[in-house]
């Protein structure tokens, strides 16, 4: 796999930071407009200048100082300054905005937002990555799932999900332990699913390249920023996690989790079958589960 992280790069420091380090020196006319960037980061891609004059009542002149004292050329820098720290996964907040049709709560944007995370999910899968991944999933002796930080829930639900239909299944890393304790025995017939959302810990580069040097396959799973890793993939997913909030959306990799445990337990059969059957035996010896 690639050492590059795809993740996209906004030059010096942050916006707000630049906004920190200067509010002291600013007129008051200066900070009213400083007040209101802070405010609205989420927004500052689709806003103009003149919506930006004219929602703080300061002259678009006065604007464009401002943006020259925290070392922007132009309004055009700043929105792209924005638009990459958003992209690279910087919490920027997105309050709801004002335009042509009022008001838009922010359940519309969310929701519509979520819709085109999930149709282009579907155009990747529709193009064989959910059967190669499956037919992995299935065939390997052992699979290894790999998720650090943010990816790590995303690791840990298709852990649980995979367990309920075959074994040999193993979470990494496990509490107390490095990668590299689980990684080193994984052989030519294992499977490693790494999970790779963006904000990725600075070890990942090291990980995908040691995972690509094993004799183990791998399924890459992430959002577009971890593409530059996927030449050294068997199988790649890539799952958009856009958000209309300050927050990623992580619902489309939920679902892509679902998928997956369903299509390998068909390939299964029944010996997956066997599996689930054994399991619910299990917790009803054991009285784990809740009577309804």
């Amino acid at each position: 796999m690639s050492a590059g992280t795809g993740t996209p790069v906004h030059t010096g420091p942050r916006i707000d930071a630049r906004i920190d380090a200067r509010y002291g020196e600013l007129t008051p006319q200066e900070r009213r407009i400083s007040d209101f960037l802070l405010e609205h980061l989420g927004d500052l891609a689709v806003f103009s200048a003149a919506d930006i004059s004219r929602e703080t009542g300061v002259s678009k002149a006065t604007v464009s100082r401002l943006f020259r004292k925290l070392d922007f050329a132009d309004f055009r820098e700043v929105k792209e300054h924005t638009r990459a720290m958003r992209q690279s996964g910087t919490p920027l907040a997105a309050p709801s905005r004002t335009g042509a049709g009022g008001l838009r709560p922010g359940i519309e944007g969310h929701v519509r937002t979520e819709r085109l995370n999930h149709d282009r999910l579907l155009t990747v899968l529709g193009g064989g990555a959910l059967g190669t991944g499956t037919e992995l999933l299935a065939g390997a002796r052992r699979v290894l799932v790999v998720g650090l930080r943010n990816s790590y829930p995303v690791a840990l639900h298709l852990h649980q999900q995979l367990i309920q239909a075959r074994d040999g299944v193993r979470l990494a890393p496990q509490p107390g332990q490095a990668v590299g304790e689980e990684i080193a025995g994984i052989g030519e017939e294992d499977v490693v699913v790494l999970i790779g959302f963006r904000r990725r810990p600075a070890v990942f580069p090291a990980l995908a390249a040691a995972i690509e040097r094993s004799p183990a396959r791998c399924l890459l799973i992430g959002d577009g920023t971890a593409r530059p890793y996927a030449v050294g993939a068997d199988c790649w997913i890539e799952c958009p996690i856009d958000s209309d909030g300050a927050f990623d959306s992580y619902s489309t990799a939920m679902s892509l989790v679902a998928l997956l445990a369903d299509g390998m337990l068909n390939l299964l059969g029944s010996d997956g079958a066997r599996r689930i059957r054994g399991i619910t035996a299990a917790y009803d010896e054991l009285g784990e589960l809740e009577q309804r």
